[in-house]
């Protein structure tokens, strides 16, 4: 006779694997799911030249790189540059070297591409980064002016500290020193550079606590350095905080470009720039939305594609989510290839996930 323990164990067995579970993600027609590799964790990425492919996480505190030198659209190993480190969810590649974010620190790995064999020692870019827990975990990336760019959230889910809480810093990787470009963002967890106007976009997550439809999530643009975004005072450009506003809070920040969806948790974005993908989303900027926690019907779990020219925002990949309101996986970061594949990280399921035109 079997027990009710070894009945579970083995029906666990015979359920999709985790290579099954990412081929039947919804796709658009003419696109395919696949997974490109399993790391524990994985969040933020980056891109090097040779399209090794680099992966922060955040509480496996582990940072990893992905080669493909065969180029067949599935990672040739995992293998861990570092460890052991806190809350390393940042990651850029700039001038041959990774720079990795992490809760109060910034590091930097030199030619880290010709020793990923012993990857090399971590040097200090940057310390004393506030230690506070919430919102803690650090995006960053490489601009085209070749500085860094690094947020540093809100210490809370509402609140009014001063800098360099609630911004996006701009970093220089020779001198450490950090200025400010962005306020009055609560925690952005994913920007990229458009490539026909050249101006920062980044997401921001809509404070917790005021309902299921707000506030919308935010998709914004920097105009210039010093812009104010109205956190904590005025939420996605027209919601007055209840507990920190007053009226007219909404009238001078900048608003979002659009809104997104209400708690989806709009986290990693990449514009599409190397011009593969057909139309219409040859031009279209991909969000990866991480997916509610405080929501009465579960939002998210997906990954959306904005179409500016239209203002539209259109389901990409979905399937994460199950009809019971459960998930399986929950997408971090999205990253176009040299071969105009998109690559999704998936912290939940532990996945690099390659969606390509067939």
């Amino acid at each position: 006779m079997i027990s009710v323990g070894l009945w579970a164990f083995v029906l666990g067995g015979c359920g999709p694997s985790l290579a099954d579970k990412v081929e039947d993600l919804e796709v658009p027609d003419g696109f395919s799911a696949s997974l490109y590799a399993e790391i524990p964790g994985a969040r933020s990425l980056a891109l090097a030249p040779d399209g090794t492919v680099f992966v922060g996480t955040r509480d496996a505190g582990s940072v990893w790189a992905v080669p493909d030198d065969d180029h067949d659209g599935v990672g040739d190993a995992t293998i861990s540059v570092a460890s052991g480190l806190d809350t390393p969810n940042g990651v850029a590649f700039l001038d041959g070297d990774l720079y990795v974010a992490g809760r109060t620190e910034v590091l930097r790995f030199p030619d880290v591409l010709a020793r990923l064999d012993r990857p090399p020692a971590p040097e200090v870019v940057l310390r004393g980064l506030p230690t506070d827990e919430h919102h803690g975990w650090r995006y960053l990336a490489a601009g085209p002016d070749r500085m860094l760019y690094l947020s540093v959230g809100a210490p809370c889910n509402v609140c009014d500290r001063d800098d360099p809480f609630a911004t996006i810093q701009r970093l220089d990787p020779r001198t450490g020193e950090l200025s400010p470009v962005a306020v009055g963002v609560r925690n952005s967890m994913g920007f990229d550079w458009s490539p026909r106007t050249g101006r920062l976009w980044f997401t921001d997550n809509g404070r917790d606590g005021m309902g299921d439809d707000v506030p919308a999530d935010e998709l914004n643009m920097l105009t210039q350095d010093g812009e104010d975004f109205g956190f904590p005072y005025c939420h996605a450009g027209e919601v007055v905080d209840p507990e920190l506003g007053v009226e007219g809070d909404c009238d001078a920040p900048t608003p979002p470009e659009m809104a997104l969806q209400p708690h989806g948790a709009s986290l990693g974005m990449a514009f599409a720039r190397t011009g593969m993908l057909p139309e219409p989303w040859t031009d279209a900027l991909f969000v990866a939305q991480h997916g509610s926690w405080d929501r009465s019907e579960p939002v998210g779990y997906r990954v959306a594609a904005v179409l500016l020219e239209e203002g539209l925002e259109r389901p990409f990949v979905e399937g994460w989510l199950y009809d019971d309101g459960s998930a399986w996986g929950r997408p971090v970061d999205v990253l176009e290839l040299y071969d105009g594949s998109l690559l999704i990280s998936d912290d939940e399921a532990g996945a690099l996930i390659r969606v390509a035109a067939e």
